[in-house]
């Protein structure tokens, strides 16, 4: 079992940057694979990236690809998510995850509790 704990939102004007983190319990955190996923008001939760558990291989949602950053610090228990040039739309809050991997919610059986990123025009 892992717990996770994000942080790093906060509120920032449209073009700006801010690099989340999730920071994960116990001993095992490089076996499981990470991703981020958001959810804005109203809306359902969607995937934004993912990572495996090497950190060799990652993917991204086409709505952030070439803005957005996923990686990990294994030695850390941390994943990151450095995201830049960032747009109203992308203000919601977001949540680290953990297990198997993938762009669908029920790859991960472990969820944070999640951060708001706000994004003001």
């Amino acid at each position: 079992q892992v717990q996770l704990v994000e942080s790093g939102g906060g509120l920032v004007q449209a073009g700006g940057s801010l690099r989340l983190s999730c920071a994960a319990s116990g001993r095992t955190f490089s076996s499981y694979a990470m991703g981020w996923f958001r959810q804005a008001p109203g809306k359902e939760r969607e995937f934004v990236a993912a990572i495996s558990r090497s950190g060799g291989s990652t993917y991204y949602a086409y709505s952030v690809k070439g803005r957005f950053t996923i990686s990990r610090d294994n030695a850390k228990n941390t994943v990151y998510l450095q995201m830049n040039s960032l747009k109203p739309e992308d203000t919601a809050v977001y949540y680290c995850a953990a297990d198997k991997g993938g762009s669908r919610l029920n790859d991960y059986e472990y969820w944070g509790q999640g951060t708001q990123v706000t994004v003001s025009s």
